[in-house]
């Protein structure tokens, strides 16, 4: 059996097909499963990005979430819950470009950040924000701690809260 990551975090769209599409185009996000039923509408999809696993979903709701609803930020008048963190090994700047090209909105250009990655932020058509950060230089936590004026911890307990 393949190992699989221990945490997969999931998308919701109001047109997940043209979500992953989209993906492909302006990420290069590769999809890796795909169930629809008999009228193509999506049971269940993945796709990959340098191994990393991302699920792909169409909104939904039912008695399995408890009154909870999947909703895209599309559904909520552009409101969104988290965004997805994605790093690259190179090429932080071009991705961007290709982002850009794809129809991405570039809602913070690539720049370098204080703890040691330059970064940027593209929302997709439905209102997602992806960050995109690909490391440049290692920083220790006493330089993180000067430049941002906030305490570096590993575990909550270091950080005085166990």
């Amino acid at each position: 059996m393949v190992d699989r990551p221990a945490l997969i975090a999931c998308v919701f769209y109001k047109d997940p097909i043209a979500a992953m599409k989209w993906l492909e185009a302006a990420f290069g996000f590769e999809t890796t499963t795909l169930l629809t039923d008999a009228q193509g509408k999506v049971g269940h999809a993945e796709m990959e990005f340098r191994g990393a696993p991302v699920s792909i979903g169409g909104e939904w709701n039912g008695p399995q979430l408890g009154g909870a609803r999947m909703e895209s930020p599309a559904s909520l008048g552009g409101a969104g819950t988290q965004f997805m963190r994605v790093e690259l090994i190179e090429g932080l700047d071009a991705h961007c470009e290709r982002a850009r090209g794809a129809g991405a909105r570039i809602t913070a250009e690539p720049e370098d950040q204080f703890y040691g990655a330059r970064t940027y932020r593209a929302m997709d058509p439905e209102g997602h924000i992806w960050n995109f950060s690909q490391a440049v230089r290692v920083v220790s936590s006493e330089e993180m701690e000067a430049a941002s004026g906030l305490k570096f911890a590993t575990s909550l307990q270091e950080a005085g809260h166990g």
